[in-house]
Protein backbone atom coordinates (compact mmCIF):
# COMPACT_ATOMS: atom_id res chain seq x y z
CA UNK A 1 0.00 0.00 0.00
CA UNK A 2 0.97 3.89 -0.92
CA UNK A 3 2.56 5.34 1.81
CA UNK A 4 0.93 8.54 3.47
CA UNK A 5 3.08 10.75 1.71
CA UNK A 6 2.49 9.79 -1.49
CA UNK A 7 -1.05 8.79 -1.74
CA UNK A 8 -2.96 12.09 -2.75
CA UNK A 9 -6.22 13.02 -2.99
CA UNK A 10 -8.17 15.77 -3.97
CA UNK A 11 -10.32 17.68 -1.27
CA UNK A 12 -12.27 21.00 -0.92
CA UNK A 13 -12.94 21.96 2.46
CA UNK A 14 -11.78 21.06 6.16
CA UNK A 15 -14.88 21.84 8.33
CA UNK A 16 -13.63 22.26 12.14
CA UNK A 17 -16.04 21.69 15.19
CA UNK A 18 -18.34 20.27 12.99
CA UNK A 19 -21.07 18.60 14.94
CA UNK A 20 -23.87 17.61 11.99
CA UNK A 21 -21.20 15.24 10.78
CA UNK A 22 -21.29 12.26 13.43
CA UNK A 23 -20.68 11.75 17.28
CA UNK A 24 -19.42 14.71 18.99
CA UNK A 25 -16.97 17.47 17.63
CA UNK A 26 -15.97 16.47 14.23
CA UNK A 27 -13.17 17.57 11.79
CA UNK A 28 -15.00 17.04 8.59
CA UNK A 29 -13.15 15.90 5.40
CA UNK A 30 -14.84 16.81 2.55
CA UNK A 31 -13.26 15.52 -0.97
CA UNK A 32 -14.26 16.27 -4.78
CA UNK A 33 -15.76 13.94 -6.69
CA UNK A 34 -19.47 11.87 -6.83
CA UNK A 35 -21.14 9.78 -9.82
CA UNK A 36 -24.71 11.15 -8.87
CA UNK A 37 -26.14 14.30 -10.19
CA UNK A 38 -29.01 14.78 -7.82
CA UNK A 39 -31.10 17.61 -9.16
CA UNK A 40 -31.09 19.29 -5.50
CA UNK A 41 -27.23 18.92 -5.19
CA UNK A 42 -26.57 21.70 -2.82
CA UNK A 43 -22.83 21.00 -2.99
CA UNK A 44 -22.85 21.29 -7.41
CA UNK A 45 -18.26 22.09 -6.67
CA UNK A 46 -17.50 18.62 -5.37
CA UNK A 47 -19.16 16.71 -8.46
CA UNK A 48 -15.61 16.54 -10.41
CA UNK A 49 -12.83 15.31 -9.01
CA UNK A 50 -10.63 18.02 -10.38
CA UNK A 51 -10.40 21.34 -8.77
CA UNK A 52 -12.74 23.99 -10.33
CA UNK A 53 -12.58 27.63 -10.93
CA UNK A 54 -15.46 29.28 -8.38
CA UNK A 55 -15.96 32.55 -9.78
CA UNK A 56 -17.67 35.24 -7.35
CA UNK A 57 -19.21 37.67 -10.02
CA UNK A 58 -20.20 40.31 -7.39
CA UNK A 59 -16.71 40.77 -6.68
CA UNK A 60 -15.13 41.45 -10.14
CA UNK A 61 -14.69 44.63 -10.85
CA UNK A 62 -13.61 44.08 -14.64
CA UNK A 63 -9.73 45.15 -14.40
CA UNK A 64 -9.33 42.41 -17.28
CA UNK A 65 -5.91 41.52 -15.11
CA UNK A 66 -7.12 37.80 -15.48
CA UNK A 67 -7.86 38.36 -19.14
CA UNK A 68 -4.13 38.92 -19.14
CA UNK A 69 -2.60 35.77 -17.47
CA UNK A 70 -4.94 33.18 -18.46
CA UNK A 71 -3.16 30.85 -20.50
CA UNK A 72 -6.04 29.16 -22.39
CA UNK A 73 -7.58 32.62 -23.64
CA UNK A 74 -10.86 31.55 -21.62
CA UNK A 75 -11.64 35.15 -20.17
CA UNK A 76 -13.05 37.59 -21.57
CA UNK A 77 -14.73 40.83 -20.28
CA UNK A 78 -18.87 41.22 -21.11
CA UNK A 79 -20.63 44.24 -19.72
CA UNK A 80 -17.70 45.12 -17.35
CA UNK A 81 -17.90 41.30 -15.89
CA UNK A 82 -15.28 38.57 -16.42
CA UNK A 83 -16.64 35.35 -17.96
CA UNK A 84 -14.77 32.26 -18.11
CA UNK A 85 -15.22 29.95 -21.33
CA UNK A 86 -15.44 26.39 -19.26
CA UNK A 87 -14.53 24.22 -22.48
CA UNK A 88 -10.84 26.33 -22.41
CA UNK A 89 -10.61 26.95 -18.44
CA UNK A 90 -8.01 24.12 -16.78
CA UNK A 91 -7.77 25.70 -14.11
CA UNK A 92 -4.26 26.58 -14.07
CA UNK A 93 -5.17 29.43 -11.13
CA UNK A 94 -3.12 32.36 -12.87
CA UNK A 95 -6.21 34.54 -12.71
CA UNK A 96 -7.22 33.61 -8.78
CA UNK A 97 -3.56 34.81 -8.06
CA UNK A 98 -3.55 37.57 -9.60
CA UNK A 99 -7.32 39.06 -8.93
CA UNK A 100 -6.92 41.61 -6.83
CA UNK A 101 -10.92 42.23 -5.78
CA UNK A 102 -10.95 37.94 -5.07
CA UNK A 103 -13.22 37.15 -7.05
CA UNK A 104 -11.44 33.92 -8.37
CA UNK A 105 -10.62 31.47 -6.46
CA UNK A 106 -9.47 27.39 -6.78
CA UNK A 107 -12.18 25.57 -5.35
CA UNK A 108 -9.98 22.20 -4.67
CA UNK A 109 -6.94 20.92 -3.86
CA UNK A 110 -4.42 18.08 -4.36
CA UNK A 111 -3.13 16.90 -0.87
CA UNK A 112 -1.09 13.88 0.55
CA UNK A 113 -2.88 11.58 3.18
CA UNK A 114 -0.04 13.10 5.96
CA UNK A 115 -1.40 16.67 4.83
CA UNK A 116 -4.59 15.83 5.87
CA UNK A 117 -4.61 13.73 8.55
CA UNK A 118 -2.47 16.44 10.66
CA UNK A 119 -5.22 18.85 10.01
CA UNK A 120 -7.71 16.16 11.72
CA UNK A 121 -4.93 15.25 14.34
CA UNK A 122 -4.66 19.04 15.18
CA UNK A 123 -8.53 18.78 16.70
CA UNK A 124 -7.80 15.46 19.01
CA UNK A 125 -8.29 17.23 22.13
CA UNK A 126 -12.12 18.11 21.19
CA UNK A 127 -12.78 14.76 20.14
CA UNK A 128 -11.39 13.71 23.44
CA UNK A 129 -13.41 15.74 25.57
CA UNK A 130 -17.06 15.04 22.87
CA UNK A 131 -16.68 11.20 21.96
CA UNK A 132 -16.78 12.74 18.10
CA UNK A 133 -13.33 12.09 15.69
CA UNK A 134 -13.46 12.68 11.63
CA UNK A 135 -15.82 12.12 9.51
CA UNK A 136 -14.91 11.76 5.11
CA UNK A 137 -17.57 13.44 2.96
CA UNK A 138 -18.01 15.22 0.05
CA UNK A 139 -18.98 14.90 -2.87
CA UNK A 140 -18.27 10.45 -2.33
CA UNK A 141 -15.43 9.66 -0.25
CA UNK A 142 -15.99 6.45 -2.04
CA UNK A 143 -15.21 7.58 -5.40
CA UNK A 144 -11.27 8.47 -4.17
CA UNK A 145 -10.86 4.69 -2.12
CA UNK A 146 -7.00 4.91 -2.15
CA UNK A 147 -7.10 8.11 -0.05
CA UNK A 148 -9.98 7.42 2.41
CA UNK A 149 -8.43 4.34 2.86
CA UNK A 150 -5.18 5.61 4.23
CA UNK A 151 -6.66 8.57 6.14
CA UNK A 152 -9.21 6.53 7.76
CA UNK A 153 -6.37 4.11 8.49
CA UNK A 154 -4.23 6.95 10.18
CA UNK A 155 -7.36 7.86 11.84
CA UNK A 156 -7.60 4.57 13.42
CA UNK A 157 -3.98 3.86 14.52
CA UNK A 158 -4.30 7.29 16.02
CA UNK A 159 -7.55 5.82 17.59
CA UNK A 160 -9.55 8.80 16.33
CA UNK A 161 -13.19 7.69 15.84
CA UNK A 162 -14.03 7.18 11.85
CA UNK A 163 -17.38 8.16 9.86
CA UNK A 164 -18.10 8.14 6.65
CA UNK A 165 -21.14 9.85 4.71
CA UNK A 166 -21.69 7.83 1.60
CA UNK A 167 -24.32 7.30 -1.16
CA UNK A 168 -22.91 4.12 -1.69
CA UNK A 169 -22.45 3.89 -5.17
CA UNK A 170 -19.56 1.69 -5.65
CA UNK A 171 -18.40 -1.84 -5.89
CA UNK A 172 -18.89 -3.81 -3.17
CA UNK A 173 -14.87 -4.78 -3.25
CA UNK A 174 -14.33 -1.43 -3.12
CA UNK A 175 -16.68 -0.04 -0.28
CA UNK A 176 -15.75 -3.06 1.58
CA UNK A 177 -12.13 -1.78 1.83
CA UNK A 178 -12.62 1.66 2.69
CA UNK A 179 -15.51 0.63 5.68
CA UNK A 180 -12.86 -1.81 7.60
CA UNK A 181 -11.62 1.58 8.76
CA UNK A 182 -15.34 2.88 9.93
CA UNK A 183 -17.20 3.00 12.97
CA UNK A 184 -20.14 4.86 11.71
CA UNK A 185 -21.96 5.02 8.24
CA UNK A 186 -23.66 7.67 7.48
CA UNK A 187 -26.45 6.08 4.22
CA UNK A 188 -28.19 8.41 1.80
CA UNK A 189 -31.28 7.37 0.48
CA UNK A 190 -32.29 9.20 -2.08
CA UNK A 191 -35.16 7.88 -3.42
CA UNK A 192 -36.79 3.84 -3.37
CA UNK A 193 -37.86 3.25 -7.03
CA UNK A 194 -34.71 2.16 -9.32
CA UNK A 195 -36.51 4.16 -12.10
CA UNK A 196 -37.20 7.13 -10.60
CA UNK A 197 -33.60 7.22 -8.94
CA UNK A 198 -32.39 7.35 -12.09
CA UNK A 199 -33.98 10.19 -13.41
CA UNK A 200 -32.82 11.82 -10.31
CA UNK A 201 -29.65 11.08 -9.42
CA UNK A 202 -28.05 10.11 -13.02
CA UNK A 203 -27.99 6.46 -11.52
CA UNK A 204 -29.84 3.50 -10.47
CA UNK A 205 -30.45 2.48 -6.79
CA UNK A 206 -29.88 -1.23 -6.77
CA UNK A 207 -25.98 -1.19 -5.76
CA UNK A 208 -26.75 1.28 -3.15
CA UNK A 209 -29.46 -0.72 -1.77
CA UNK A 210 -27.33 -3.76 -2.36
CA UNK A 211 -24.19 -2.70 -0.45
CA UNK A 212 -26.70 -1.03 2.42
CA UNK A 213 -27.82 -4.38 3.66
CA UNK A 214 -23.89 -6.36 3.11
CA UNK A 215 -23.14 -3.15 5.77
CA UNK A 216 -25.79 -3.84 8.21
CA UNK A 217 -25.86 -7.91 7.75
CA UNK A 218 -22.04 -8.88 7.00
CA UNK A 219 -20.14 -5.75 8.26
CA UNK A 220 -22.18 -5.41 11.09
CA UNK A 221 -22.05 -1.63 10.84
CA UNK A 222 -23.56 0.88 13.16
CA UNK A 223 -25.60 3.24 10.47
CA UNK A 224 -27.57 6.26 10.26
CA UNK A 225 -30.26 6.92 7.23
CA UNK A 226 -29.95 10.37 5.72
CA UNK A 227 -33.13 10.80 3.68
CA UNK A 228 -32.96 14.29 1.60
CA UNK A 229 -36.62 15.21 1.35
CA UNK A 230 -37.06 17.46 -2.36
CA UNK A 231 -40.39 18.64 -2.68
CA UNK A 232 -42.18 16.70 -6.21
CA UNK A 233 -39.08 15.22 -6.32
CA UNK A 234 -39.06 12.25 -3.42
CA UNK A 235 -41.10 13.41 -0.68
CA UNK A 236 -44.48 11.32 -2.12
CA UNK A 237 -46.12 9.20 1.40
CA UNK A 238 -45.03 6.42 -0.92
CA UNK A 239 -41.85 6.83 -0.99
CA UNK A 240 -41.20 8.05 2.51
CA UNK A 241 -43.04 4.43 3.60
CA UNK A 242 -41.14 2.48 0.97
CA UNK A 243 -37.94 4.54 2.39
CA UNK A 244 -38.93 3.58 5.89
CA UNK A 245 -39.81 -0.40 5.16
CA UNK A 246 -36.85 -0.87 3.69
CA UNK A 247 -34.61 0.54 6.59
CA UNK A 248 -37.05 -1.23 9.53
CA UNK A 249 -37.11 -4.63 7.49
CA UNK A 250 -34.05 -4.85 5.08
CA UNK A 251 -31.67 -3.22 7.40
CA UNK A 252 -33.13 -2.91 11.38
CA UNK A 253 -34.82 -1.00 13.46
CA UNK A 254 -31.57 0.40 14.99
CA UNK A 255 -30.48 2.35 11.96
CA UNK A 256 -31.85 5.93 13.07
CA UNK A 257 -33.00 8.39 10.18
CA UNK A 258 -32.60 12.21 9.75
CA UNK A 259 -35.08 13.61 7.68
CA UNK A 260 -32.78 16.54 5.73
CA UNK A 261 -35.06 19.22 4.24
CA UNK A 262 -33.73 20.79 1.14
CA UNK A 263 -32.73 24.65 1.26
CA UNK A 264 -31.55 27.01 -1.12
CA UNK A 265 -28.33 27.57 0.04
CA UNK A 266 -26.35 25.76 -2.55
CA UNK A 267 -27.96 27.77 -5.62
CA UNK A 268 -25.38 30.36 -5.43
CA UNK A 269 -22.42 28.02 -6.05
CA UNK A 270 -23.50 26.95 -9.70
CA UNK A 271 -23.40 30.63 -10.44
CA UNK A 272 -19.54 30.56 -8.93
CA UNK A 273 -18.80 27.75 -11.31
CA UNK A 274 -20.83 29.82 -14.34
CA UNK A 275 -23.48 26.44 -14.64
CA UNK A 276 -27.16 26.53 -14.44
CA UNK A 277 -28.94 25.35 -11.49
CA UNK A 278 -31.48 22.13 -12.13
CA UNK A 279 -32.97 23.09 -8.26
CA UNK A 280 -34.23 26.51 -9.52
CA UNK A 281 -37.93 25.38 -9.60
CA UNK A 282 -37.49 23.22 -5.92
CA UNK A 283 -38.87 24.83 -2.27
CA UNK A 284 -37.92 23.62 0.74
CA UNK A 285 -40.59 21.96 2.34
CA UNK A 286 -42.84 23.44 5.16
CA UNK A 287 -42.38 22.21 8.47
CA UNK A 288 -46.06 20.91 8.71
CA UNK A 289 -44.92 18.69 5.55
CA UNK A 290 -41.76 17.46 7.45
CA UNK A 291 -43.77 16.60 10.49
CA UNK A 292 -46.28 14.53 8.40
CA UNK A 293 -42.96 12.28 6.68
CA UNK A 294 -41.81 11.93 10.13
CA UNK A 295 -44.99 10.60 11.50
CA UNK A 296 -44.68 8.02 8.67
CA UNK A 297 -41.43 6.79 9.32
CA UNK A 298 -41.78 6.62 13.06
CA UNK A 299 -45.32 4.67 12.36
CA UNK A 300 -42.10 1.65 11.07
CA UNK A 301 -40.67 1.63 14.61
CA UNK A 302 -37.93 3.96 13.92
CA UNK A 303 -36.46 6.91 15.52
CA UNK A 304 -35.71 10.13 13.20
CA UNK A 305 -34.17 13.58 13.99
CA UNK A 306 -34.98 16.41 11.38
CA UNK A 307 -32.11 17.73 10.53
CA UNK A 308 -28.51 16.71 11.08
Amino acid sequence: MSDANDTRGVIFNVQHYSIHDGPGIRTTVFLKGCPLRCLWCQNPESQIVRPELFFNSERCQGCGQCVDVCPEHAITIVNGKSGTNRALCKTSGECAQICPHDARNIMGKYVTVDQAFKQVAADAIFYQRSGGGMTLSGGEPLNQPQFAIRLLQLCHDAAIHTTIDTCGYATWESTRRVLEHVDLVLYDFKHMDPSEHKKLTGVSNDLILDNAKKIRKELNLPMLARVPIAPGLNDSVENIQATARFIATELDDSVKVHLLPYHRLGEAKYDRLEKQSQSVAIQPPSDEHVLELQKIVESFGLSVVVGG
